[in-house]
């Protein structure tokens, strides 16, 4: 059932404590290509007492200063455990959703400025969008704060103590990212 979980890349964001290992579902966002469009994917760890597994959909950079501290022994990643490593990663993953805010904003604000001085049907049709986008990230936002939520509270038998401290700032950065989509949504209406 997990292996078709992982491979079923429609995954709502969730964690399940099978007692040996953990499984946490969780989406990344970034740009597509487009212009200010985003685009996501599922993630999914694996975590055990001593190791942690991830799975992408694709190919990408998110992870490298991840590995390179790993590689080099820098800071905690090599010292804390598992439990750090799956943290570090959800960390990683959630600081991306910073940069995808960041550049909706940044649309937000020159379709307030497009509507103030030469409003066009294609601005409507850039507010939907821009709209959507919102409603895709917070569809996956609102159930990641829940997962990390059962992480921090030391619901999970293998997230040890000393990790909680992080997850819970992890927990604080998507508080964030839920009330700026929240003001952002409200700024498109």
């Amino acid at each position: 059932l997990i292996i078709e979980d992982i491979t079923t890349t429609t995954q709502r964001p969730k964690v399940e404590d099978l007692d040996d290992y953990l499984v946490i579902f969780f989406k990344m966002h970034y740009r597509d290509g487009t212009e200010g469009g985003i685009t996501g994917e599922q993630i999914s760890l694996v975590v055990g007492e001593n190791f942690v597994i991830s799975f992408r959909e694709r190919e990408g950079d998110i992870f490298n200063s991840i590995k390179t501290r790993i590689k080099e022994s820098k800071g905690r990643i090599r010292k804390m455990g598992a439990d750090y490593l799956a943290y570090s990663l959800l960390d990683a993953v959630v600081d991306n959703y910073f940069i995808s805010l960041e550049d909706l904003g940044e649309r937000i604000d020159d379709l307030q400025e497009e509507v103030l001085e030469n409003p066009e049907a294609e601005t409507m049709e850039e507010i939907l969008s821009v709209r959507r986008q919102l409603i895709y990230l917070r569809r996956s936002v609102w159930p990641l704060r829940e997962v990390i939520n059962i992480l921090s509270k030391a619901e999970a038998r293998l997230i040890k103590e000393e990790t909680i401290i992080y997850l819970k700032d992890v927990y604080d950065h998507i508080i964030e990212i839920i009330d700026a989509i929240d003001v952002y949504r409200d700024m498109l209406s």
